[in-house]
């Protein structure tokens, strides 16, 4: 995601004492500070502040949507023309920058393929309400009304449905906003948002700043305060940007933090001062994978601030691992906000076919509470165990909630001077070596070096992501390691074998990389088929038992499966932070990543497309 100028308030800087970020797992600190943190307060953004020309055939808002397209998803457009496939591409690229839920496709499948699920009749295949079918609006207000605990029940009235979150966002900033005005939004933040408020209703963003500094035994990193955001609404005002919302992301992305009902009330309460319209993203909801991390939705308070001025969207793209079916819908208890954005829904809307689907599989909550919920959290937690433990053995601090698909991993050392140039660098390094990222910057995060690093997918994907990224950090390209890597571009000379960030360089490990080539392909094989294997043997009378056998035997490993369930197999073993050291023993097995990173390692950095 390509992030644009903005004008930006600053306070004089200091050099943080107490720990800047906080790994979950074990609290370890950031290290010591080399230089002084930038202090900007907030920043009013720009979309359009570098757009230049336009094409002849387009009108001027043609050719900024078209600008938008071009310098906006450089990484996603060449990690699709470059994808990998462990049968058909395994030297492409491995997409660990999308936020998407690649764990549960086996109990999506076999749900949406049951015969409930396929009905026509003449009323689905005409033109439906705008706001959604009837039945649909009634199912999604009792799943909202059971999943985020209302009060009381919530009202199918209220209910908007739309093709996706990104829909809403659109949808929303038209009908609330005039051109020029502007949304409220803590940094960092789902840098798509840019584009979702902008293209069609030329709204902008004022940042509200947050920073990786811990000044507090009851304070956490990036933490949002009404403070900040007085400072940053005023100084919107002060620069003649008129505010007219405020957009929370609950759990937050990227950061997965999960705000708590206090915290909440205060949030709205400052917004109602103020009489600011409130959208609240709850898209993770049901993608809160560790039980100690409670979530409340807004629409669980007992009482409201200003419920005219909140409205809280939800989709089924990340809870249910549907980014490409485009189910979201909006609730809101103002009707002038419903009509108005329903009016919108002729150009957003979803075929009848596919809201008789979803009201199918929004009404099932049996299957949803005793199958698909309780095996989604699970593999969630074995993949974020499995990359948790791949940045400790890295010496890399993260901060990670136990909500949504990412870790957000703090890349500062490998920066020798700060800036978000070594930033982009340093993501590009990354893409050269055939791994897809999203870093801090295209969240808006104002600390060069922060980077999201997605979790959610197989096992066999994320330990060949690991293992590139581990290269990149030790100073080695793809090419050294990686037996496919001849029919890959070569990198370029300043990014090869022994050259760091900054001009560092590194220790020769030549040999022990070509010792470790020779096993990979067949270790990223195997799990995939190891994954396979496991899932038919478990299925059967006794396969418990049978299925460990085969997973120790195809896999090296002594012992039990990582987890209990087959859908889990093939990620090391790390429920348990005492088992650290076990843990770190079977990542050597599954993975050939040579030892830990050298410390003589410097930094560097950039954007992508979010998912």
């Amino acid at each position: 995601m390509f992030i644009f100028p903005q004008k930006e308030s600053t306070a004089p800087t200091t050099c943080p004492d107490p720990p800047s970020t906080q790994d979950v797992g074990s609290g370890s600190g950031a290290g010591e500070c080399s230089r002084k943190p930038d202090q900007k307060l907030y920043g009013v953004g720009d979309p359009i502040a570098m757009f230049s020309s336009g094409s002849s055939y387009l009108s001027s808002r043609g050719s900024i949507v078209k600008w938008f397209w071009d310098s906006a998803e450089e990484g996603y457009r060449t990690y699709h023309m470059d994808e990998y496939d462990e049968d058909k591409n395994p030297s492409g690229i491995v997409n660990l920058g999308t936020s998407e839920n690649k764990l549960c496709f086996d109990l999506l499948s076999s749900r949406l393929s049951q015969s409930d699920m396929l009905r026509v009749e003449p009323s689905l295949l005409q033109y439906p309400d705008w706001r959604g079918h009837f039945f649909l609006r009634e199912e999604v207000a009792r799943f909202l009304s059971f999943y985020c605990k209302s009060p009381a029940p919530l009202k199918p009235e209220n209910v908007v449905i739309l093709n996706g979150g990104a829909s809403v966002f659109s949808a929303l900033a038209t009908v609330l906003c005039e051109v020029g005005e502007a949304f409220l939004i803590p940094t960092p933040y789902y840098g798509a948002i840019t584009q979702h408020v902008y293209l069609y209703g030329s709204v902008r963003l004022v940042y509200v700043y947050l920073d990786s500094e811990v000044t507090g035994l009851d304070t956490r990193p990036f933490q949002l305060t009404v403070e900040k955001l007085e400072v940053a609404l005023q100084g919107a005002h002060s620069e003649g940007v008129k505010v007219k919302g405020l957009v929370l992301i609950n759990p937050q992305n990227p950061l997965g933090d999960i705000y708590s009902p206090g915290e909440l009330q205060e949030y709205l309460g400052f917004a109602k001062r103020h009489k600011l319209h409130v959208i609240v993203d709850e898209v993770y909801m049901l993608s809160v994978f560790e039980e100690s991390a409670a979530y409340h939705s807004v629409l669980s308070l007992d009482r409201l601030p200003d419920p005219q001025r909140t409205h809280v969207m939800w989709a089924t793209s990340k809870d249910f691992g549907m980014s490409g079916l485009r189910f979201g819908t909006l609730y809101t208890e103002n009707k002038d906000v419903a009509t108005a954005v329903a009016s919108l829904c002729r150009y957003h809307g979803l075929s009848g076919l596919v809201q008789y689907q979803m009201a199918q599989l929004l009404r099932d909550h049996d299957w949803i509470n005793q199958v698909y919920l309780p095996e989604n959290h699970a593999r969630l937690k074995a993949a974020h165990a499995y990359v948790s433990e791949e940045l400790r053995a890295l010496g890399i601090p993260f901060v990670s909630r136990g909500a949504g698909f990412f870790i957000w991993a703090d890349l500062r050392k490998y920066l020798s001077k700060g800036t978000f140039e070594e930033e982009m660098l340093l993501w590009r390094r990354f893409l050269d070596n055939k791994v897809l990222l999203s870093s801090g910057k295209a969240f808006e995060c104002k600390e060069p070096g922060w980077f999201r690093f997605v979790f959610s997918d197989k096992a066999h994907r994320l330990r060949l992501g690991m293992q590139r990224v581990r290269q990149v950090l030790e100073g080695k390209s793809q090419g050294a390691e990686d037996p496919s890597s001849s029919h890959n571009q070569e990198p370029s000379s300043q990014h090869g074998p022994g050259a760091g960030p900054g001009g560092h360089r590194l220790r020769d490990r030549t040999q022990a990389a070509v010792a470790r080539a020779q096993r990979h392909d067949p270790v990223i094989e195997r799990g995939a088929k190891q994954e396979a294997a496991v899932a038919e043997v478990s299925a059967a009378p006794n396969g418990r038992a049978r299925a460990e056998k085969r997973w120790a035997a195809g896999s090296g490993l002594l012992g039990p499966l990582p987890l209990e369930s087959a859908g889990r197999a093939g990620y090391p073993r790390a429920e348990e932070r005492v088992q650290t050291r076990a843990l770190r023993e079977t990542t050597r097995c599954l993975l050939p990543s040579g030892p830990l990173m050298n410390a003589e390692v410097q930094r560097k950095s950039n954007p992508d497309c979010d998912g």
